[in-house]
């Protein structure tokens, strides 16, 4: 009988180290590193779904005529050496992990047969080899070139519709119309949950964040519904108001697909041909399916992409030179009176998720402007968000959010004052800070930290030739003493938990 590995975030029987396995001569091993658990302030629900996810797979197996060894250990090693002395062989099979450390770790383990990732539809060798020689990896290139070679929303050599992308039709502010998006349901709680809730209050004394609800899938099937209530009951409605954030409502229509995507819950091929069936069935508005497309064969492919592709010591990038502690509401969301902040945070502590533009233009964006130091930010959204990995958040947050790599990734910072919060949200109505005030004590922090920002790196945005309007405005500012020196209370407020 033959020993394979399944991580904690390959958990679907039909592929990798599992496939084609003959069940009578096959044991599963799963394991639970106690030394990963207790070494971060992990959300409980980010642990509960992977752990949870974990434990049901172990269960089906078994039912499916496997034998299972669902294992806690001092650590993955500890765990991969104790199954082998426990039942003998000289090595385990295990897929390539997504994360690259890990990675990295894993192959030099001789316990470990490491077999190649199968939960992309571009591997991080073929991105490579798209890679190579470009001056510039851009995002919308790379998504081309996969729609092209996979056939994704393709009529023939064309794009379906005539164009590719259709971003320009999904940044409308929030409808004021007061409709109801669609909410997902949770799933019940059972024996399963408990154990696992135990196991975390046990083995994770820093975890933090409400405890599970049972809101995120932990199995195919359960993945697999909720594509199906996805596609027939939000993919309709997203689009246009993709943008938009609403205080009185966490999900609007978000897919929220992310966790059981990047947990092997459910394949990537999986969704977007639920997608593209959609539109062509004409249930789903091309810009809303090329939208959500996008997003999986394009930006989330992108991304695995550049975490392989530039290493693991991009993570350390610091080109703007941010030294800022995170501000104080990130552990204590009740501490800030900045609505638009306190909303995100208590959304992230009580579901482990916020979606793209609350991360990017809302704890990113101030991130940003504040300065703060870039793997502090990093450390953070990756304990505490559902669908968090290693290879997911680098580029995210040191790339695309933090502008800390210098551009490698995004040709301008994604920075802003309150006026964009203000415009694609509800957030700053009954909010004590003014959106059109950036000096005096009830102007909003974001508006002042964005042209201090733009001040402090005004010779190095001079040469970027998507920044020159924004340093000239600066420039012409009367008042931009006064804002800096509101810029550096804010950030002394923000220090100590009272701005």
């Amino acid at each position: 009988m033959r020993s394979v590995w399944v991580l904690g975030d390959q958990l679907n029987p039909q592929s990798g180290v599992l496939a084609d396995t003959n069940p009578a001569e096959t044991r599963v091993l799963f394991v639970v590193s106690r030394a990963m658990l207790g070494q971060r302030a992990w959300h409980r629900q980010r642990l509960h779904v992977v752990l949870a996810g974990m434990q049901r797979m172990a269960n089906q197996l078994v039912l499916d005529g496997y034998q299972a060894d669902f294992r806690v250990a001092d650590s993955m090693r500890a765990g991969v050496r104790g199954h082998l002395a426990e039942f003998g062989g000289q090595s385990v099979a295990v897929m390539e992990p997504a994360d690259l450390r890990l990675r990295k770790t894993v192959e030099r383990w001789p316990e470990c047969n490491v077999r190649p990732n199968e939960q992309f539809l571009c591997s991080s060798a073929a991105f490579a080899d798209w890679a190579g020689g470009r001056k510039s990896l851009r995002m919308e290139d790379f998504y081309r070139w996969q729609r092209s070679r996979l056939n994704i929303l393709m009529d023939g050599a064309e794009p379906a519709g005539g164009q590719w992308n259709y971003d320009a039709d999904n940044r409308e502010p929030p409808p004021k119309d007061g409709r109801a998006w669609p909410a997902p349901a949770p799933y019940p709680l059972d024996e399963v949950d408990l154990e696992i809730s135990s196991l975390i209050e046990r083995c994770a004394p820093r975890a933090c964040g409400a405890p599970w609800s049972g809101l995120w899938p932990t199995t195919p099937s359960q993945a697999a519904d909720r594509l199906d209530r996805v596609v027939r009951e939000v993919l309709p409605r997203f689009g246009p108001h993709e943008d938009a954030m609403l205080s009185g409502n966490w999900h609007l229509a978000h897919t929220a697909l992310s966790s059981s995507m990047n947990l092997g819950l459910i394949a990537p091929a999986q969704v977007v041909g639920a997608a593209e069936a959609a539109y062509r069935n004409r249930s789903v508005p091309l810009a809303s399916a090329e939208g959500f497309i996008r997003q999986v064969i394009g930006w989330r492919e992108y991304v695995y992409g550049i975490a392989h592709l530039w290493g693991a010591d991009y993570v350390r990038s610091n080109a703007l030179d941010a030294h800022e502690p995170l501000p104080q509401a990130f552990e204590q969301p009740d501490t800030t009176e900045m609505a638009c902040l306190r909303s995100v945070l208590q959304g992230v502590d009580e579901r482990a998720y916020a979606h793209h533009i609350q991360r990017l233009m809302v704890l990113g964006n101030l991130g940003l402007v504040v300065g703060t130091e870039p793997t502090a930010l990093n450390n953070w959204m990756r304990e505490r968000f559902i669908d968090a990995a290693d290879w997911v958040m680098a580029p995210n947050v040191i790339g695309m959010t933090l502008h800390a790599d210098g551009g490698r990734m995004a040709t301008k910072p994604y920075a802003s004052g309150g006026a964009y919060i203000s415009r694609m949200s509800d957030y700053c109505k009954g909010c004590r800070y003014d959106p059109k005030q950036r000096v005096g004590p009830n102007a909003c922090p974001f508006s002042s930290l964005y042209w201090d920002f733009i001040a402090q790196h005004e010779t190095r945005f001079k040469q970027n030739h998507r920044m020159t309007k924004q340093v000239a405005a600066a420039q012409r500012l009367t008042d931009l003493d006064g804002v800096r020196e509101r810029a550096r209370e804010v950030r002394e407020g923000l220090r100590r938990g009272v701005i």
